[in-house]
């Protein structure tokens, strides 16, 4: 039986509304790690009603997600990219397409769906410290977003430390000068490392060599900044944070609606961030 509308404005609740606030919040917490099938078999097993599969979807479609407003400036974030797969039709092969994800360091995550300009919008609404640490490893598409972040001032974009050993020892070269390179990354010392490679005759090594000069304003003294505890320097959080959101998407024979994706993705940001409460 739901509620009527002058009897949910008393109880402040919606109205025809057949879910008290307390067990949409349990259902939206539940299915923001499991599929909507075992959130119907664990919401009922916790809470003696059962809330069918569908109607534990349907929750999460019709709820309205924010991503938080920070109070405290934002010292430091990372972004990178992940994957979810789309529902296809029957007998076709599955497609994964790509979604951004952000962490803004020990404050909050957020993950948007084919949809750069509403991350960026996200961050930019938030209190920024100046200097800003930026993180990212190699791929473009992740510096063309942090470059609509903040101004260019603001900005103090690092490549990803460990990123950047794992394209050195992609080098055909031997371990003696793999170990001097990293020693004079380490260093941030680019020209040397440059010095270092260029006799190296290998494809990769040359590739390697235009990697570091397309990243060279973004490659620091690691040691230093590392040593002296400036910022991060490496992009681990951002890396953590898709790594959380993939639990839920990409859990088992998961498929989603295309549609549907942004949602689910704010579903899953909203529990990590803490935001699934009364």
């Amino acid at each position: 039986m739901s509620l009527t509308s002058g009897q949910a404005k008393r109880l402040g609740v919606a109205a025809h509304s057949q879910l008290s606030p307390g067990l949409e919040v349990c259902c939206l917490r539940v299915s923001a790690n499991v599929s909507y099938q075992h959130a119907a078999e664990d919401v009922e097993v916790f809470t003696g009603m059962r809330i069918a599969a569908a109607t534990q979807q349907r929750l999460v479609q019709r709820h309205t997600f924010a991503p938080p407003q920070l109070e405290q400036p934002v010292q430091e974030l990372s972004v990178d990219g992940g994957k979810i797969r789309l529902r296809t039709p029957l007998g076709q092969p599955c497609v994964w397409r790509d979604y951004k994800g952000v962490c803004l360091h020990e404050q909050a995550t957020g993950a948007w769906f084919q949809d750069n300009a509403g991350l960026i919008g996200w961050v930019n609404q938030q209190p920024l410290a100046n200097p800003l640490t930026c993180l990212g490893d190699g791929h473009d598409g992740i510096w063309k977003i942090i470059g609509q972040v903040a101004t260019a001032p603001q900005r103090r974009e690092i490549l990803d430390w460990y990123h950047l050993m794992e394209n050195l020892h992609k080098v055909d070269t031997t371990p003696t000068r793999l170990a001097q390179a990293e020693t004079l990354l380490w260093q941030g010392q680019v020209e040397a490392t440059l010095a270092l490679l260029a006799p190296c005759p290998s494809p990769q090594a040359k590739n390697f060599c235009a990697y570091l000069e397309r990243h060279r304003d973004r490659l620091v003294n690691y040691q230093y900044y590392h040593t002296e505890q400036l910022c991060s320097i490496g992009s681990g959080a951002v890396e953590s944070t898709v790594k959380q959101i993939d639990r839920r998407t990409q859990i088992s024979g998961a498929q989603w609606k295309e549609d549907n994706v942004p949602q689910v993705l704010a579903h899953r940001c909203a529990y990590l961030n803490g935001s699934l409460r009364l």
